[in-house]
């Protein structure tokens, strides 16, 4: 009997490692190197402004990705459900603007006040000022946009938008987050950043070869174009006029968190949302990919994922920090988006069930007091 019970347990012990080994993946991790992390420390020190947050009920949606504002002060949320809320910031009345399915991340109005949607499952999507959606762009080259992430839009029209992975796409990968997490965990540069002119449907793919492309900002004078790329912790500059357009440089590195979304502010400021810590594991195995296709072989509880901490931050053009805003205890967490107004710093979530903001003036308090 104890042999036949070594010999089961023996049995197992080789299935578990074959399984560990060989099982198939849809990831093929590739090696990297990892920039050092400089904690939450310097210009990213540990504070908890983020704790005076006002919370606002958004009723039975979650996940507000993103915020965008009409020229009336109206604000506007993606939500996980597929849905557009609309806001009036002064009495918090919220109703449904548009119902457009998929997963509506990024958010941008044009300039005939249509507001032009980065749906992660449908491409690019155009919503009339009375809520009726139409596709505007869902394929470049012959092949469907799998990832559209985020966008901004030039005073001439032209769309900027991200393709955050052409080879994990939302909705073929069970939503934004899951497949943001393959892409992450590849790390095989599959995120691209385009051009679109609406009126000619010429796309024009200004940059490639990026890990998880994300957060989109044109510079206020429109001269450059500021690229999240989530996977490398870092912030990109993309000229698009001067002498140097055309070439793409390392504004800001080694974040101490992922990036996510990316707006223009007011006096110079540029935000970011940063949605999740850095991971240690992450940065550990980053030039050891076999060891990270074992661990995507494990249970997903196991895998690395996003951990609750509140924090946005604010750059200005010479890459200078000139805003860190954060709550250590996450409580409102995997903060993707920033939206600056004359009152109010709104800030979206991933995957929080309501939306929040900032009264500038508790944040100047607090920032005088500090």
């Amino acid at each position: 009997m104890t042999k036949k019970i070594s010999s089961a347990l023996l049995l197992l012990v080789i299935l578990l490692v074959a399984y560990l080994l060989f099982y198939p993946v849809p990831v093929d991790p590739k090696r990297w190197q990892a920039a050092k992390n400089p904690g939450y420390s310097g210009n990213y020190a540990s504070n908890n402004i983020l704790s005076q947050l006002e919370i606002i009920d958004i009723g039975k949606d979650t996940g507000p990705e993103d915020i965008a504002m009409d020229e009336r002060g109206n604000i506007y949320v993606s939500t996980h459900e597929g849905n557009i809320l609309r806001i009036n910031p002064k009495n918090l009345n919220i109703e449904l603007f548009a119902s457009i399915g998929g997963r509506p991340l990024g958010l941008a109005f044009d300039h005939a006040s249509n507001l032009i949607v980065a749906d992660a499952y449908d491409g690019l999507v155009k919503v009339d000022p009375n809520g009726k959606k139409s596709k505007l762009l869902s394929e470049v080259d012959g092949e469907p946009l799998e990832y559209s992430n985020n966008l901004d839009i030039a005073s001439d029209g032209t769309i900027y938008f991200s393709d955050a992975s052409s080879k994990f796409g939302a909705k073929a990968n069970g939503g934004s987050y899951p497949a943001s997490l393959l892409d992450l965990m590849e790390h095989g540069g599959h995120g691209r950043v385009f051009s679109f002119n609406p009126e000619t449907g010429k796309v024009t793919t200004l940059v490639s070869g990026l890990t998880f492309a994300n957060g989109v900002a044109l510079a206020h004078d429109e001269s450059a174009l500021y690229i999240n790329e989530t996977g490398e912790y870092r912030i990109h500059k993309h000229w698009l006029k001067g002498p140097q357009k055309g070439q793409t440089e390392v504004l800001i590195d080694a974040l101490p968190s992922f990036p996510d979304n990316m707006t223009r502010g007011q006096d110079g400021r540029y935000w970011v949302g940063l949605v999740s810590p850095r991971s240690r594991l992450v940065d550990k195995l980053s030039d050891k990919p076999f060891v990270r296709k074992i661990i995507q072989r494990m249970p997903a509880f196991i895998r690395p994922k996003a951990t609750h901490y509140s924090h946005v931050i604010a750059f200005d053009d010479n890459g200078n920090i000139v805003a860190n805003l954060q709550d250590p205890s996450g409580a409102y967490p995997t903060n993707t988006s920033v939206l600056e107004t004359d009152k109010y710093i709104y800030i979206g979530s991933l995957t929080a069930k309501d939306f929040a903001r900032l009264d500038k003036l508790t944040l100047n308090s607090m920032s005088n007091d500090g």
